[in-house]
């Protein structure tokens, strides 16, 4: 079974990674690190691991599955549940561009990558954009899980945000609710939409009812 490390090595190299493969293991296992950093309740290592997984398991979805799982890595490098509007995500897509730069990954595909990252902001693809309509679904797909799962989601995000008092809080996810209720749709490939788009609705729609 490959550990994270290896998945990591693998899309390195598969995007074009020249470094060697102890420098190219190390920085896997210093992201793993920035996943574990104590602050992340859900945005940790099994986050991680849950996205990469249907990127692989659908990986023949995108144009350059790689970089999708590059991104995946690199999508919350950076993350302060303090921090305003999407900086999270842009300073991750500029860490991200700066890491696979030091690793030998072409200066082009690190831009990509880059780019992926900093969709997950508001998860809004344009047209023809396999590869960032896989990274958002895949970043998505736990509002479609199964309701004690989605209440363990809900609960590491409040724990996450445990410094906003609760009717900030209230207030606050439930415009990240709405807005996702009002994309076209939450899935963009077919295939996930069809298995998923019905369930995360209905669990987007039971959780904001609870929010007053």
């Amino acid at each position: 079974m490959r550990t994270h490390v290896d998945r990591w090595v693998l899309a390195a190299r598969g995007a074009g990674a020249s470094a060697d493969d102890t420098d190219l293991a190390a920085a896997g296992e210093y992201l793993l690190t920035r996943w574990s950093e104590p602050q992340r309740q859900y945005h940790t290592v099994a986050h991680l691991t849950a996205v990469l997984d249907v990127i692989d398991e659908f990986a023949g979805l995108a144009t350059d599955p790689d970089r999708v799982r590059l991104a995946a890595w690199l999508h919350d490098a950076v993350y302060d549940p303090r921090a305003l509007g999407d900086a999270n995500e842009r300073d991750s897509a500029e860490f991200a561009e700066g890491l696979l730069a030091t690793l030998g990954v072409p200066a082009a595909t690190a831009a990509e990558v880059a780019r992926l990252v900093g969709l997950t902001a508001g998860h809004a693809t344009g047209e023809d954009d396999r590869d960032g309509e896989l990274l958002c679904d895949a970043d998505l797909a736990i509002l479609a899980s199964a309701p004690d799962d989605y209440a363990a989601y809900t609960a590491a995000i409040r724990r996450e945000y445990a410094h906003v008092p609760d009717d900030a809080f209230r207030g606050g996810r439930a415009q990240v609710l709405k807005a996702l209720l009002e994309l076209p749709s939450i899935y963009r490939h077919p295939p996930l939409r069809a298995a998923w788009e019905d369930r995360a609705r209905a669990n987007l729609e039971a959780e904001l009812k609870t929010l007053g």
